[in-house]
């Protein structure tokens, strides 16, 4: 069974250090994580989305390491896994959301088909060659007139991400929040933000703050799926989560799964 709001996190074979509100710090949740990397899966293979079949056995064999853990939920640490979803899918039979665009079928359906939601991006064509996929595994074409395209790889100190670097949050926010300011002037009839990169979400608190505007990112999508399998204290059946997690041993935030 599944621990109650415990997630898992498939990463790449990369390292570098995150910033609080990555979805590789463990401080950006507010419940227990465990992280599993892949070897061998690079950004540039998750980018194509085209894996070898030994690295299609590692990405298998974290999935289920993960799911024996007893998480409720499974995401990734890069936008690009969105190509996984399907193969996550079938290993796990979990709710898997790779990629914060999972989300977007909600956010877009909370709005009028005249109104905009603007899609921040590391890199403006890098949803490109995924148009396809988004269309079928979302419902959603990321092409349509209603969703604008962002790329922020031109913010002064966010190409510390391209370079695999350690981001200087302070000194990229001014530039993030100006980027969002510049595109609701050129979209007044924008009404939400999705930050599609997982290592946007650090600037999600300064775009709500400047923009007034509701920002959703690969934080808050998680936090929907695992709020779906936690105890609610104001009413219903109480303390039924402590009791199921005392079954077995609750995971440690942070947790790296060897």
């Amino acid at each position: 069974a599944a621990m109650t709001g415990t997630l898992g996190v498939v990463r790449l074979d990369y390292h570098y250090p995150p910033a609080p509100g990555d979805v590789d710090h463990p401080g950006s949740y507010d419940y227990e994580v465990f992280f599993r990397m892949v070897p061998g899966l690079t950004f540039e293979m998750c980018q194509t989305g085209k894996l070898t079949p030994e690295v299609e056995a590692e990405c298998k064999k974290a999935l289920l390491e993960l799911k024996s853990k007893g998480v409720a939920a499974i995401t990734g640490d890069c936008g690009f896994m969105m190509w996984l979803q399907a193969l996550a899918r079938q290993t796990v039979r979990l709710p898997v959301v790779m990629s914060s665009l999972a989300s977007l079928p909600t956010i877009e359906s909370a709005f009028s088909k005249t109104e905009k939601i603007a899609i921040f991006t590391a890199n403006g064509k890098s949803l490109e060659p995924m148009r396809d996929l988004i269309k079928y595994e979302c419902g959603i074409d990321p092409e349509e007139s209603r969703f604008v395209m962002v790329g922020c790889e031109d913010v002064p100190g966010f190409e510390a991400v391209a370079l695999g670097e350690k981001v200087d949050v302070a000194k990229v926010t001014p530039g993030m929040v100006q980027k969002a300011k510049d595109v609701l002037a050129a979209n007044p009839d924008v009404k939400a933000i999705l930050m599609e990169c997982t290592e946007l979400p650090p600037y999600s608190d300064a775009l709500r703050k400047e923009t007034g505007l509701p920002v959703f990112d690969a934080i808050t999508m998680c936090d929907l799926f695992i709020s779906g399998r936690m105890d609610n204290p104001r009413f219903g059946s109480t303390d039924w989560d402590e009791a199921e997690d005392d079954k077995g041993t609750l995971a440690q935030i942070g947790a790296q799964v060897s």
